[in-house]
């Protein structure tokens, strides 16, 4: 009865830890085994078992009761002190993202003192630095001693701070000053930080508001915030949120919110999402990652990296934002200073056309928020979007084109595009764009997709450009497959990248690290696949091999055959071919596939093709594949001039044969600064951007197959064109391939004002370009002005006719 009531008598922190205990020494257990069991690692092992049972007395055993007063610093010191020596050694495993978050850093601070007009060594000041570990770890990636012109490491825990002196002495670096301190009383007098950081130590701060506020005011203007830290969040929380730079796997499910809340807490260390939400809140988001630290197998404990910047009271941000709005709908720039004398010059329909980050950006303002992620970002040629709109959550976390299947020579030679010209295309996987920008260099290129993820493949490339020699620009987009790709897309890419292509690319790296490589990932990746499956199921292997590196158009003729005879036969097309499931995974709409079968008919009316499609329409696909390939391995030498179907077949390019924008000659090009500086990468419907355009600006509307897309019934086709009607010049062009010799809507184009023009017939036996897959292309002139005044109907990102907003807030009407 005594043990019982001894045990009845405990008070209710000493019953917390008792029933977590079992849990705690499984995890103990693993975490011991996976980091001391190593061949290397035996004659180290009593010093890691000394180690680690310290560690597990102080964090799950010892009652952290403080000096008695209360305070902070006594319960920091009850923590930290008995273990204060074996800090470091027990974190490697625990705390992982601190190297990333500092790579992250360091990269932002590169490319702000590259392009600094007088470039001065910046102070840091690291905020809850403990032991100095972050101090010496940042000389992996810069030059400590010789970078920074101060460092002030502020913890609030002696002991911690007793470590950090001597590990500084030892390395012998003055410029670092250690200050046992309250963040909320630290300061820098008149002077401002550059970079602040913390790591891990936002969650054991309690007066959180405070010291984020200080912050606020301690960082320079220009200044990097860099974090990294605990966190537990549902999806619910953040949603509607459009400037914490993106939500890519930030959602915990309800078990490990619960169990990491609990397990945190008993060392003090609160996971409330509410100190995330307020750094958020108070600094622009430059990069966000949710990751996960995966201690055991299936056990993971979520982590943030966080990238911040100063949100400024400067007219520049207005002026940004003017600027923007301007590149995105070809209007004229006009400062804020002068935009209400000069407006009425400027607009000439009854409701003024923003771009929707305009639109988010003055309703941020207006709620005191920051601005959406983009707007903080060191290039500016990413528009912002709205994410959590289903039109953009349907594709998953995929892309559909990791290489574009349309021929630019045949675009160039046709449109003739020059350096005065406005164009708009769409994205793909950016191949034919950056071409575009390559041989022509227009004024403006925007760049359409629906598809968020495209434009996350085109920044990546685009970042390449900017920050990579043509040795590794190669083997990301030539050989498709880059073994330390984690790495450089922390340490140079990420600077030039949005928040939202960063966080895609970090979780995708598996894309250029595994054996399958860029180009067997996404939509495309499947069909590729699939083709080399039956290649080899066939035993055709060899073969294809002979084939993609035949010298001559003779040889690869004689060698075709003996793969037509097997790719064209009926069980393959019974079996494979003539599946709607594979042309449905290869990107083919059921409209397009319709019109592939109208053709084959010889029929004028969808209505009746209804009746025979089940019958027909794998007969059909059999024969369009056939007037496909023939004519390419007639005419065009895979080896030499024609990479579309070198990368099908062998799944990279060839030093000899590759898309105009791998050559180095491009990669000189593309690398220049400002190269870029007339691009706009928009994430939304064509439809959507080209209603946003004024009126006869654009000059070329390049829209390859997308009209096949539309349902003829429907009234989406009719509405685009008028569109695109609005806002080309005339005399502008559009350039659009179909699979249809004569599609349906090239009528509705006739009567809304342009003239038509067949370019480009695919009849059998006929190659139309290298590619050959479309059975015509067409070149539609502007011919005349639709009867009417106004732009286009339009919604705003709230979905409501922009007519319902006459007189919307500007900036000139609010503070930044």
């Amino acid at each position: 009865m005594a043990s019982w009531s001894g045990l009845l008598n405990l008070n209710l922190q000493h019953i917390q830890i008792l029933l977590a205990a079992s849990s705690i020494l499984v995890l103990l257990s693993g975490v011991f085994a996976a980091t001391v069991l190593k061949p290397k690692a035996y004659q180290n092992a009593f010093r890691y078992i000394t180690s680690f049972s310290k560690f597990a007395y102080v964090s799950f055993l010892k009652p952290h009761t403080g000096d008695g007063l209360g305070g902070q610093q006594g319960a920091l010191e009850s923590f930290y002190k008995t273990q204060a020596d074996i800090y470091d050694a027990t974190r490697k495993r625990l705390l992982h993202g601190r190297e990333d978050m500092l790579a992250l850093v360091a990269a932002q601070l590169g490319y702000d003192t590259e392009r600094a007009a007088s470039p001065q060594k910046p102070i840091w000041v690291d905020i809850g630095g403990g032991t100095g570990w972050n101090i010496e770890a940042m000389q992996t990636f810069l030059d400590v001693p010789n970078t920074f012109e101060a460092i002030y490491l502020v913890d609030l825990s002696p002991s911690l701070c007793e470590v950090a002196q001597k590990r500084f002495a030892r390395l012998g670096w003055t410029h670092v000053y250690v200050v046992c301190q309250d963040a909320r009383m630290f300061s820098l007098n008149n002077r401002k930080a550059d970079v602040i950081t913390l790591s891990y130590s936002l969650s054991m701060i309690p007066d959180y508001y405070s010291v984020v506020d200080s912050m606020s005011s301690l960082l320079a203007p220009n200044g990097i915030l860099g974090v990294v830290d605990f966190y537990v969040q549902s999806s619910i929380e953040t949603s509607g949120r459009n400037y914490i730079g993106g939500s890519l796997q930030r959602h915990v499910n309800w078990l490990g919110r619960s169990f990491w809340r609990a397990w945190f807490d008993l060392d003090r260390v609160g996971l409330e999402g509410a100190k995330r939400d307020y750094l958020e809140y108070r600094f622009g988001s430059l990069k966000s990652a949710d990751e996960r630290n995966y201690i055991l197998s299936g056990i993971c404990i979520p982590y943030y990296i966080f990238l911040g910047k100063s949100i400024s009271s400067t007219i520049k941000d207005s002026d940004l934002i003017e600027k923007l709005d301007a590149a995105c709908t070809e209007s004229p720039y006009l400062s804020p200073r002068q935009h209400q004398l000069d407006r009425s010059a400027a607009v000439n329909a009854a409701t003024e056309v923003r771009s929707k980050a305009y639109q988010s950006a003055i309703v941020n303002l207006s709620a005191n928020l920051p601005l959406p992620s983009t707007f903080y970002q060191n290039n500016h040629y990413r528009i912002h979007y709205d994410e959590y709109l289903q039109k953009h959550t349907r594709f998953g976390n995929e892309f559909i084109y990791a290489f574009t299947w349309e021929d630019s020579r045949v675009d160039q030679r046709l449109l003739k595009i020059g350096p005065e010209d406005v164009l708009l295309c769409v994205t793909s996987a950016g191949d034919n764009l950056l071409d575009y920008l390559l041989s022509a260099n227009p004024r403006r290129i925007h760049a359409v997709d629906l598809n968020p993820n495209q434009n996350h493949l085109l920044e990546l490339k685009i970042a390449a450009y900017q920050a990579l020699p043509y040795v590794d620009f190669w083997k990301l987009f030539g050989e498709g497959r880059y073994a330390g790709f984690r790495e450089v897309l922390i340490n140079r890419l990420s600077p030039h990248m949005s928040s939202q292509a960063f966080q895609f690319w970090l979780s995708h790296e598996d894309t250029f690290t595994s054996p399958r490589g860029l180009y067997e990932h996404g939509g495309s990746g499947h069909g590729i696949k699939l083709v080399r499956w039956l290649f080899w199921a066939t035993g055709l292997r060899a073969t294809v091999d002979a084939l993609c590196q035949a010298k001559t158009l003779n040889e690869q003729r004689e060698i075709w055959p003996s793969i037509r005879r097997v790719l064209m036969s009926r069980p393959l097309h019974w079996a494979v071919i003539g599946s709607k499931f594979l042309w449905k995974a290869a990107g083919v709409p059921p409209a397009q596939t319709a019109m592939i079968l109208e053709d084959h008919l010889g029929q004028d009316s969808l209505n009746h093709l209804q009746i025979t499609l089940t019958d027909a329409s794998g007969e059909a696909m059999w024969q369009y594949l056939i007037n496909t390939l023939d004519p390419v391995a007639r005419d065009f030498l895979l080896s030499e001039d024609n990479f579309y179907y070198l990368l099908t077949l062998t799944g990279q390019y060839t030093r000899r044969c590759h898309p105009p924008y791998l050559t180095p000659k491009a990669h000189a090009r593309l690398s220049r600064p400002g190269v870029f500086q007339g691009l706009r990468i928009h994430t939304d419907e064509i439809n959507e951007v080209i209603s946003r355009i004024a009126k006869g600006t654009l000059t070329i509307a390049i829209i390859m197959d997308s009209m096949d897309w539309f349902d003829p019934e429907g009234s989406e086709a009719a509405t685009q064109i008028r569109a695109i009607n609005y806002a080309l010049k005339m005399g502008g062009r559009v350039l659009l391939r179909s699979a249809g010799l004569k599609p349906w809507y090239i009528s509705v184009f006739e009567s809304r004002g342009f003239s038509a023009k067949r370019a480009g017939t695919r009849l059998p036996g006929m190659c139309i370009d290298r590619v050959n897959m479309y059975a015509s292309t067409w070149i539609m002139t502007k011919a005349s002005e639709l009867p009417f005044s106004s732009p286009p109907t339009i919604s705003n990102f709230h979905g409501l006719p922009l007519s319902s907003h006459p007189t919307s807030p500007t900036l000139e009407k609010l503070e930044i």
